[in-house]
């Protein structure tokens, strides 16, 4: 079933008799020419670009609870791809254009929002940073903008801009950026990988590999043994623990990132901002609610929830930063596990288990790079070749002294 104005007419005049399920819901095969490891929105945007432009391919996607409920339903939406580093900026770039065709692509209402992104400096070090950020991003060809003190106030004047330790004396604009409903992009990339043939199996948890004469033949299962010509992992916060099953030890800690939404206000932010004085990022929903967050919880968890501390350092920064949210009322919160490399960037690489493909170490950055990893991921599920704009990505990295050490992706965990 594809969904058009047509199609919505025509169910709302017959009763809405005609809908049928999003995707299918059917039982493991024997086996699998690839069988990715976690399906959220990593995991799923895989088997969509794998079945689409590497196929014919019988691809499974295994879910240990169901389709939207770990880290792509638990963040702030935020997509961007303002980066000064050689190995992150084309990456990021080619993501938000694939969120750019999203919607056409799937065919599905992911309610992608260019509202802009504006990164806001204190100090007169922090605009000459976002300067260089700014022009080497217009010599990558992404679009970028710098605007000083007055420019800010004309986009946002109600923000606390001549607080006395935080005065706001500019920022980096790049209109392109902005937010995506998130638990629509796990459902559009589910339904757009079931019409291609790929199955979705929820509530299958993966508890071991069979590896013989140094390669992988299939997983361990809840649901019995699944043998696999290829298997990619896309966990997210729970890489560890996965591929501590294969005897493989990564370079990457455990964190929680917890999530604020307040109750439903009138329009207020029509953009994303960032404080630049604190770790404190903001947006407001379609639904009128703050969505706003911080810093990940020091400690490392596998849990999705935090602690109080960090409730209380995102609060501080965002009433330095806009003073009337301290009026609002906090509707929700949640927490999200991110798998913290020890760089601040990802990995996207084989391992050194034959057939066996990692996807890893997205920090902060998980939701806005989920076209791209997708994209790539399945690149190097099916011709065992990095993509151009991910060979940055590569496992050996930390060896090699080739580190990706960006700020802009996500702080390192051995700062914390």
């Amino acid at each position: 079933m594809s969904y058009s104005a047509f199609r919505l007419l025509r169910e709302a005049l017959t009763g809405n008799r005609g809908w049928r399920p999003a995707w299918r819901d059917p039982d493991p095969q024997a086996d699998y020419d690839v069988v990715i490891v976690g399906g959220g929105g990593h995991g799923l945007a895989t088997a969509h670009y794998l079945a689409r432009d590497h196929g014919p391919l019988r691809i499974a996607v295994l879910e240990k609870g169901w389709i939207g409920g770990g880290n792509v339903g638990r963040n702030t939406t935020i997509i961007r791809s303002n980066y000064l580093l050689p190995g992150n900026t084309p990456f990021y770039e080619l993501s938000l254009k694939l969120w750019e065709g999203l919607e056409q692509d799937v065919n599905f209402n992911a309610m992608v929002s260019q509202r802009g992104v504006l990164n806001l400096c204190h100090t007169d070090a922090q605009r000459d940073a976002y300067r260089r950020r700014g022009n080497a991003m217009r010599l990558a060809g992404v679009d970028a903008e710098m605007l000083d003190a007055k420019g800010v106030r004309a986009m946002y004047p109600w923000l606390n801009h001549d607080d006395a330790r935080f005065p706001i004396k500019g920022g980096l604009l790049q209109r392109r950026g902005g937010t995506v409903r998130h638990d629509a992009v796990a459902w559009g990339y589910a339904r757009a990988a079931d019409r291609r043939g790929v199955d979705i199996i929820q509530n299958c948890a993966v508890t071991g590999f069979r590896i013989a004469r140094g390669g992988v033949e299939g997983v361990e299962t809840t649901r019995g043994f699944i043998r696999a010509g290829k298997v990619g992992v896309a966990v997210a916060g729970n890489t560890s623990r996965v591929m501590a099953q294969a005897g493989l030890r990564l370079p990457i800690e455990s964190h929680v990132l917890q999530a604020f939404v307040t109750e439903g206000l009138k329009p207020l932010v029509d953009g994303v901002i960032t404080f630049g004085a604190g770790h404190f990022y903001i947006s407001q929903s379609d639904k009128g609610g703050l969505v706003f967050g911080g810093d990940i919880d020091g400690y490392n968890s596998y849990a999705q929830r935090g602690n109080l501390p960090v409730v209380e350092d995102v609060a501080e920064g965002g009433m330095a930063l806009m003073p009337a949210i301290g009026r609002a009322r906090l509707l929700r919160m949640w927490g999200g596990v991110m798998d913290m490399s020890m760089d601040g960037s990802p990995i996207i690489d084989r391992t050194p288990v034959a057939g066996l493909y990692l996807n890893a170490g997205w920090c902060y950055g998980g939701f806005k790079a989920t076209p791209a990893s997708g994209f790539c991921f399945a690149h190097l599920l099916a011709r065992d070749a990095p993509h151009p704009v991910a060979q940055a990505f590569r496992l050996d990295r930390f060896a090699r002294g080739a580190v990706i050490d960006e700020k802009g992706a996500g702080a390192q965990p051995n700062l914390h």
